[in-house]
């Protein structure tokens, strides 16, 4: 069920799921594969080639983007398609595959982070989206947190569905200004993949992050679910029992999930059965 080759840029091998590759790299691996993307902190700006962009998609996203064509193309052209959820990681185990956990945003984000702070020290970070006070928060619990990393910059641009043509040159323009290295994006999805995608050609940075709530985990705008909930991949569940009113109709694309990811095994058992037997 896996594919023989990685997705650009990663040496780990993709595992098609309902028609998406997504890599079958660890939390740990791919803290590593993000930090080999960016260069050396005295190579200079700016960035000589289109940033690098990773996605972390969930059956919800998958399900979105059959009918979104932009979102679509942008989790198609990630340099990376982390499986964010335990519905990617089930479904990995349903195809006979090989998707060891999921790597998700809340996660990627502080262990990224700690890393970093270890490893890479004076690593500039530039965070986009949210509200005010929420990125006053954010950068309050950083700077204690990684003391050795650069929070050169944050935003929180207009909350509507799209930007204006000025409003998007204004927002890169802010971001290439800060000389940022990694760009978080805090946009809500699918806003913040589509945004990424469509602009990173224009984006001095290594790397764009589209990490969504993951902003408001940190600072406990968003209570973490308890980790037994966590090991028992039931963090939708306690995010669906915060935000009701918002979040019921994500969940009813699973059942749907779960149907296109059946009748894949079945092909797949199907073309194995009409092999013929080795001699």
């Amino acid at each position: 069920m896996t594919d023989a080759t990685a997705q650009p840029g990663s040496p780990f091998p993709t595992e098609t799921i309902t028609g998406y590759p997504f890599s079958t790299a660890t939390l740990a691996e791919t803290i590593a594969l993000l930090t080999s993307w960016l260069r050396p902190l005295s190579s200079g700006r700016p960035s000589p080639r289109p940033a690098r962009y990773f996605v972390c998609a969930n059956p919800h996203s998958l399900e979105v983007a059959r009918q979104d064509t932009l979102l679509h193309d942008a989790i198609m052209a990630a340099d990376l398609v982390t499986p964010d959820g335990a519905g990617i990681v089930l479904a990995s185990r349903l195809l006979e595959a090989r998707i060891p956990e999921r790597v998700c945003g809340p996660d990627l984000f502080p262990g990224f982070c700690a890393h970093l702070n270890a490893a890479r020290p004076g690593t500039r970070m530039f965070f986009l989206g949210s509200t005010e006070e929420n990125l006053s928060a954010l950068e309050q619990r950083f700077r204690v947190d990684y003391p050795a990393l650069d929070f050169c910059g944050s935003l929180s641009p207009p909350f509507r569905a799209e930007f204006s043509a000025a409003e998007d040159a204004a927002l890169i323009d802010r971001v290439n200004a800060s000389n940022a290295e990694i760009l978080w994006l805090g946009l809500g999805a699918p806003k913040q993949e589509k945004w990424a995608y469509r602009h990173r050609d224009r984006l001095q940075v290594d790397l764009i992050g589209p990490i969504g709530g993951a902003f408001d985990w940190y600072t406990g705008r968003i209570a973490l679910p308890p980790l037994w909930m966590q090991r028992a991949g039931l963090q939708w569940l306690h995010r669906l029992a915060q935000e009701p009113r918002r979040l019921w109709r994500r969940n009813l694309d699973s059942p749907i999930f779960l149907a296109r990811v059946l009748a894949q095994r079945l092909g797949s058992s199907r073309r194995r059965g009409d092999r013929p037997a080795a001699t």
